[in-house]
């Protein structure tokens, strides 16, 4: 795999004439006053998440809070794919549901543009590609619903909050298995470990998704949207791992050749209609409290 791509302005080339351009990727960014500039407002994210698309290819282009639905709209579509990167809780009132006690710091703000973006690229086929939070925010865009604090309302469940300061970001926490007929397993095979720093998780499934990896004590690790080209959330921190673990790099190099790729035009053309409609649907259901009976939408524990 080359990881120079970036010294390069396209991403193949036949005798000098460019055949894949670079594509451009939205990787929206997270907010914090600053403390060296005296509480100054800042837009923020992790360099690491940047660097590892640009090292593979990508043009990344970051997304600011704050902006109007119109300005959003004429930022998303000059893209090519939507990176939702980690961060902070996601509010359960998007979700329909009340506040849990653990519960941590949330920002609405932040949810909102998300939400907006990811609805926008899962409606029409754009590749996406979601980690830890951005997992998250997939699930929830498509309808689904989380656990707020797996401790307290799954004590079942392994440890899955290996947060620093107390533990590196590059911890290996736990092994997750990988159904074989995924695009995850296309890029990382059947078994691997990774690490945790999580204590959310998927509950309820959000429609058009389906789970292609879980830890070991059942809990969803990863989603993929099969009718799709390329939509891949994971909820462990793979820009962490992929600067010495060629498996996790494979995850983000084959985001950026499925945004690079052919994909508009790929989507089933009854699929806009149906996300639209299903995940109103859910919401709606969701706010009055309602439960799915549905199998396909329902976490059911799968211990490898």
């Amino acid at each position: 795999m080359n990881r120079e791509l970036c010294n390069q302005r396209y991403l193949e080339e036949v005798d000098g004439a460019p055949r894949i351009h670079r594509p451009l990727i939205g990787v929206t960014m997270g907010r914090e006053k600053s403390q060296r500039f005296f509480g100054l407002n800042l837009f923020i994210m992790n360099q690491t998440y940047v660097r590892i698309l640009e090292a593979l290819g990508a043009l990344p282009v970051m997304i600011p809070l704050h902006m109007s639905e119109a300005t959003l709209r004429g930022i998303f579509e000059r893209l090519d794919g939507l990176f939702l990167p980690g961060g902070e809780d996601i509010d359960p009132a998007n979700y329909g549901a009340e506040r849990h006690e653990m519960l941590g710091a949330t920002d609405k703000e932040r949810d909102r543009t998300e939400l907006l973006l990811t609805r926008w690229a899962i409606e029409i086929g754009m590749p996406v590609l979601g980690v830890c939070r951005g997992a998250q925010m997939i699930n929830v865009a498509c309808g689904g619903t989380l656990y707020q604090d797996i401790l307290s309302e799954r004590p079942d469940l392994a440890k899955h909050d290996y947060f620093p300061p107390n533990f590196e970001r590059y911890r290996i926490s736990h092994r997750i298995d990988i159904a074989p007929d995924s695009l995850l397993a296309r890029a990382m095979g059947a078994v691997h470990e990774v690490n945790s720093m999580h204590h959310q998780g998927i509950d309820r499934l959000g429609f058009g998704l389906r789970v292609v990896a879980w830890a070991e004590d059942g809990l969803p690790e990863a989603i993929e949207a099969p009718a799709l080209p390329y939509v891949v959330g994971v909820q462990w921190h793979p820009e962490e791992l992929a600067r010495t673990d060629q498996l996790n790099a494979n995850l983000f190099s084959d985001f950026v050749r499925a945004a690079a790729g052919p994909w508009r035009g790929q989507t089933p053309v009854e699929w806009s209609q149906q996300f639209r409609a299903r995940c109103a649907a859910m919401r709606n259901a969701a706010s009055n409290g309602a439960e799915s009976g549905q199998s396909e939408t329902t976490f059911v524990v799968r211990c490898a």
